[in-house]
């Protein structure tokens, strides 16, 4: 059969993923979407148009070769798709699913220009599901060097320098403060966002084959200082995350009932709470939850919230309950990647726009009952571009709510920094890094994302993991400045 015009090509429309119907799904927390068909992969890769100047790399933080591992997932080679994929992104099951891809690399395409861009995150799922279940290692690592480094965190940027400067043969260990590793993917990401067991299954795909030890439950700042690990390791990169939450100060923060979004997402994904009635865990929600916030972490504790409403209504025969979206700005201003917003809204849960809480009150035992609110209204645009949201005198209100979320943001835990005498942080907590090499300004201490730039994606803290590397590798490399411990 001869190869298809560039004509032909843009004449192809972009392939839908198959989901689970709205009204099915609100039910259960199994994943959303169900991945691509081979014949659907196959369409969507015929899309590609193999610019000769591909901008779509551009837009990936991680430099992936995308007109490559498509053009070898267009020939049928899946083994070279992967191949071309992994030289490098070491977890593109995960980014399959979880990256902005809209924002990025599908952003720079240049189908997007008078349509549809190629659905580039979906055909790295693909790809990614495929080497999973190919059980497809990484590159053999280079002959070791006898150099240690350890790497503490496991979250996306973490576990990418430590595959990296596997690679490059350094002996590497990761430090996990929490019983699983992770990081973010796996308390922080819904299960029917991204299932716990493939998260397992790309970690240790990615590990084990290069020798990297994990060890969890170790908390660096208490277990082991960062001074400490210096004196047994050549360098330390920092990946902790930005888990501490930030909450309104409003009257009634303390009530019960009313926690941030990180604690309710971790007990929902830690605790098994989305396993139920299998797990029965303290995860507790009201027939009434109001998320503060319509970031995506919103959109996840929400949808979260709706799915155990249903489930426990099912189960105990309880009525349907309401979880209400309360954010202060318009629809046009959510900072949620699009599909997280549709995909809310199709399961029924309800935004409330303009609308900014003032105080929650409570019952006679200290729950969350009421949550007061105020009316808002757009003025000038503020420093990022979006309308400063001003309040309108005289419109508050009260509507009944038992939960209450918050959803607005996070900074890194200050227990890193306990004997960490020389390790900079701004006035936000976030450590003071260069961006193009992640050296802080602690000799032998390097640093990369969230616990740097606040919370962001995972794909740009896998590219802050993979900058570090390159510069660590570099730094062990000369012996001019290898003793800094």
């Amino acid at each position: 059969m001869s190869p298809l015009s560039q004509r032909e090509r843009m004449q192809i429309p972009r392939q839908a993923m198959p989901e689970q119907e709205p009204e099915v799904r609100a039910g259960n927390f199994e994943e959303v979407a169900l991945g691509l068909t081979w014949e659907l992969a196959q369409l969507e890769a015929d899309r590609c148009l193999q610019c000769g100047k591909p901008r779509c790399i551009d837009g990936c933080p991680v430099g992936v070769q995308i007109p490559q591992f498509i053009m070898a997932l267009r020939e049928g080679d899946l083994l070279a798709a992967v191949e071309a994929m992994k030289a490098r992104n070491n977890l593109p099951a995960i980014c399959g699913r979880v990256c902005p891809q809209e924002s990025q690399c599908e952003a720079n395409c240049i189908l997007a220009k008078k349509g549809q861009a190629v659905a580039i995150g979906r055909l790295e799922r693909y790809v990614g599901d495929f080497a999973l279940r190919e059980q497809a290692c990484p590159p053999v690592p280079a002959p070791a060097t006898g150099r240690k480094v350890a790497v503490v965190g496991s979250g996306p940027a973490g576990l990418t320098c430590a595959v990296d400067l596997a690679k490059f043969g350094h002996k590497v260990t990761i430090f996990e403060s929490l019983h699983l590793p992770g990081g973010v993917l796996v308390y922080g990401i819904p299960e029917f966002r991204l299932p716990k067991s493939l998260i397992q299954a790309e970690i240790q795909a990615a590990t084990e084959c290069l020798g990297i030890e994990i060890r969890t439950d170790h908390v660096i700042g208490n277990t082991y200082t960062l001074n400490e690990l210096l004196k047994e390791y050549d360098a330390v990169f920092l990946g902790t995350g930005a888990g501490l939450p930030s909450f309104m100060r409003i009257p009634g923060i303390n009530l019960n009932g009313v926690m941030s979004a990180n604690e309710f997402l971790t007990r929902v994904n830690l605790m098994k709470g989305y396993r139920f009635p299998e797990y029965d865990t303290p995860v507790k929600v009201g027939q009434r939850v109001a998320v503060i916030g319509a970031g995506n972490v919103a959109m996840d504790a929400a949808r979260s919230a709706l799915r155990l409403q249903t489930m426990r209504g099912r189960r105990n025969g309880g009525g349907p309950g309401e979880v209400h979206i309360i954010y202060r700005r318009s629809r046009d201003e959510v900072p949620a990647r699009e599909e997280e917003f549709h995909h809310a809204e199709q399961e029924g849960v309800i935004f409330d726009f303009l609308t900014n809480p003032v105080a929650i009150q409570g019952d006679e035992k200290g729950r969350a009952k009421t949550l007061r609110c105020i009316r808002m209204q757009l003025g000038e645009p503020d420093a990022s571009g979006r309308r400063s949201p001003i309040a309108i005198e005289g419109s508050e209100f009260e509507t009944e709510m038992d939960t209450v979320i918050f959803a607005l943001g996070t900074s890194p835990n200050p227990i890193v920094f306990n004997n960490a005498a020389g390790l900079e942080r701004s006035r936000h907590g976030t450590v003071i890094a260069d961006n193009e090499t992640g050296r802080t300004m602690k000799p032998g201490v390097w640093a990369g994302g969230d616990v740097v730039t606040g919370a962001a994606t995972v794909i740009s803290a896998m590219g802050a993991g993979k900058r570090a590397a390159a510069d660590i590798h570099k730094f062990l490399s000369d012996e001019g400045l290898f003793n800094v411990g």
